[in-house]
């Protein structure tokens, strides 16, 4: 049976996305660096740490660190959030099925921390997640399953045990190779990429969710 639900949280319970998009662009054009609008969106889902090390070994920039561009661009986004506080529709419904089914409720982001308290705040959820787990500070990010795996143990249940909630393939891998049962709502432009069917249950929206799709993943109804 099901004990836990992991939640993303980026483009999964806040529209963050352009906001990511936008940063990246606005800062790393600044200093010179060629990126596009699907450059943004080819890595959806991978910590800004990677994106930041690969455009500084393919188009290397004068002046400031690595350290110093992750942190302008991470500072963007915090503003962005915190103005226009963008919570995706059926977050907190979602959110109460999955307390109302009795289940430990976490939070596994390859966002920092310095973003993801702050957008929590923001949208008012800081109250809803038992653990945060955030990747930023591990040796890899999703697609790799430790920060899901971090979070399975922070709520002492077995991973299989646990359903996770993503919006990226990236993350989606990362998951299922925690084990975990998966539920995946993808961006509108993404809805149609064929990888999406390693996903347990695809849905439009959080809006779509209810409880069937809780009942319809555990082993004693399969």
């Amino acid at each position: 049976m099901l004990s836990a639900a992991i939640f993303d949280m980026d483009g999964l319970l806040v529209d963050s996305e352009p906001f990511w998009q936008r940063a990246q662009i606005d800062v790393l054009s600044e200093l010179g660096v060629s990126i596009s609008l699907q450059d943004t969106r080819d890595t959806t889902g991978v910590r800004i740490d990677e994106i930041v090390k690969y455009y500084a070994r393919t188009q290397p920039w004068q002046g400031p660190s690595n350290a110093d561009v992750q942190a302008r661009i991470v500072d963007r986004v915090v503003a962005l959030v915190k103005d226009e506080k963008p919570m995706m529709p059926g977050v907190k419904d979602a959110l109460a099925i999955c307390h109302q089914a009795g289940l430990k409720v976490g939070l596994a982001s390859s966002s920092p921390l310095t973003l993801i308290h702050p957008t929590l705040d923001a949208l008012g959820l800081s109250e809803q997640f038992a653990i945060i787990e955030s990747a930023g500070a591990l040796k890899y990010g999703k697609p790799h399953p430790e920060v899901y795996l971090n979070a399975a143990n922070a709520l002492d249940v077995a991973p299989e045990h646990c359903v996770a909630f993503e919006d990226s393939f990236t993350g989606l891998l990362a998951a299922k190779a925690a084990s975990m049962k998966t539920i995946v709502v993808p961006a509108a432009h993404e809805w149609e990429d064929p990888r999406f069917v390693i996903a347990d249950q695809k849905l439009a929206s959080l809006r779509a969710f209810s409880a069937d799709n809780l009942e319809s993943l555990s082993p004693s109804t399969s």
